[in-house]
C-alpha cells in the first residue's frame, strides 16, 4: 500500500509541471476570450504555441502530454453530460433526418476530397469529422483514435485552428444567408444548428435572429454532438488494427472515454442527476478541453500548422461549403 502510495505520488510530482503549465495558459486564453470576444479554445492554441519551448526541455515536458491526451479524454466523457434522449426526441424527424444525412455525407466528403487532393486519408477524416460534428471537440476526439502518426499533433492543430476560425466567420454570415434566402425561425434554428462548427458560435448566431432560432439551433446542434459517440467508435473498429506496433488480429479494448460517455448519456437521461451537478460537469469538461487545447499548442509550432499547405486548408473550406449547400438543400426538400 505503502509502495502504490508512493508511486502515485512520485508520478503526481513528475507531472504537476506542465499540468500547471497548461492550466495557466487556460487561465489566460479564458480571461481574453471573456474580456475582449474570440473563441477561447484558439486563444488557448495560439498562446500553448507561443511556449512551445517548454514540451521540449526542461519537467514539464510528462506533464504537457498527459495534458494533451489524459485531460482530453476525461473531457470528452464528460460531454455525456450535456445532451439527453429527450432533448433529441423533442426535436421532432426533420432536424434528426437533416444532421444525420449532414454529419455521414460530410464525413465521407472529406475522405472523397483528401483522396481527390492527394492527402492523408487520415486527415480528411479528422477534418470532415469536425466540420460535420462539433468542431473542435470533435478534432480533439476523433484524433484521439486515429493512428499516431508522425504529424499528429499538426494535423489537429490545424483543424482546430481551421474550423475555429471558419465557424467564428459563419456565426456573422450565415444569419446574413438566412435573412437573404428569408428562412423561418423554426428552419432558421435548423440551419444554423446543422451547420455552424463550434456550439458558441451556434448560439451567437441562433439568438442574433430570434429566442425561437436559437433555441431550435441549440437543440439540433446538440444533436449533432450526441453523434460524436458513434462516430467515434465507428474509427475506433475502423482503425482499431492499424497500428503496426499491435500484433495482427489483436483486439484493443474500446477507449475507456468512450464507454463513460455513453454512460453519462444514459444517466443524465434519466433525470435522476441533480441539475448543479450536471452544471459542474459541463464547467470542469470545458476547462479540461481548454488545459488540453493549450497543451496540444504546445506541442505544436506554428511552423509545422503551416507545413499542410494549401490542400489541406482547401479541404476544410471546401467541407464547411459542402456542409452548407447540403443543409440547405434538404431543408427546402423539408421544409418547402
Amino acid at each position: 500500500m505503502g509502495a502504490d502510495i508512493a508511486a502515485w505520488r512520485q508520478r503526481l510530482q513528475l507531472l504537476f509541471p506542465g499540468v500547471m503549465a497548461a492550466g495557466v495558459v487556460a487561465i489566460a486564453a479564458t480571461f481574453l476570450s471573456q474580456h475582449y470576444g474570440g473563441p477561447v479554445m484558439l486563444f488557448a492554441l495560439l498562446l500553448g504555441m507561443a511556449l512551445y519551448f517548454l514540451s521540449q526541455e526542461g519537467r514539464c515536458g510528462p506533464g504537457i502530454d498527459f495534458a494533451a491526451r489524459g485531460l482530453l479524454r476525461f473531457a470528452i466523457a464528460l460531454l455525456g453530460t450535456q445532451i439527453t434522449f429527450g432533448e433529441i426526441i423533442s426535436l421532432g424527424p426533420r432536424p434528426i433526418i437533416t444532421v444525420l444525412i449532414g454529419v455521414g455525407a460530410t464525413i465521407l466528403c472529406g475522405w472523397a476530397m483528401a483522396r481527390i487532393l492527394g492527402l492523408d486519408k487520415r486527415i480528411g477524416l479528422l477534418t470532415g469529422g469536425a466540420t460535420a460534428i462539433c468542431g473542435a471537440s470533435a478534432a480533439l476526439a476523433i484524433s484521439a483514435v486515429l493512428p499516431r502518426g508522425a504529424n499528429a499533433e499538426r494535423d489537429t492543430a490545424f483543424t482546430v485552428i481551421g474550423v475555429t476560425t471558419l465557424s467564428t466567420f459563419a456565426m456573422v454570415l450565415y444569419p446574413m444567408i438566412v435573412q437573404f434566402i428569408g428562412l423561418d425561425h423554426a428552419a432558421a434554428g435548423v440551419f444554423i444548428g446543422a451547420t455552424i462548427h463550434d456550439v458558441a458560435q451556434v448560439v451567437g448566431a441562433g439568438f442574433s435572429i430570434s429566442e425561437e432560432t436559437g433555441t431550435i439551433a441549440t437543440f439540433t446542434k446538440l444533436l449533432r454532438v450526441a453523434l460524436l459517440l458513434p462516430v467515434v467508435f465507428a474509427f475506433t473498429l475502423v482503425f482499431r488494427n492499424s497500428d503496426g506496433s499491435k500484433q495482427a488480429g489483436a483486439q484493443p479494448p474500446l477507449p475507456w472515454f468512450l464507454i463513460a460517455f455513453a454512460v453519462l448519456v444514459l444517466i443524465t437521461s434519466t433525470g435522476i442527476v441533480p441539475a448543479p451537478v450536471i452544471e459542474a460537469a459541463k464547467h470542469t469538461s470545458r476547462w479540461c478541453l481548454v488545459i488540453a487545447i493549450a497543451a496540444l499548442g504546445m506541442k505544436t509550432t506554428l511552423k509545422s500548422v503551416a507545413s499542410v499547405g494549401p490542400r489541406a486548408i482547401a479541404l476544410l473550406v471546401g467541407e464547411t461549403v459542402f456542409l452548407l449547400l447540403l443543409v440547405l438543400a434538404l431543408i427546402w426538400v423539408e421544409y418547402r
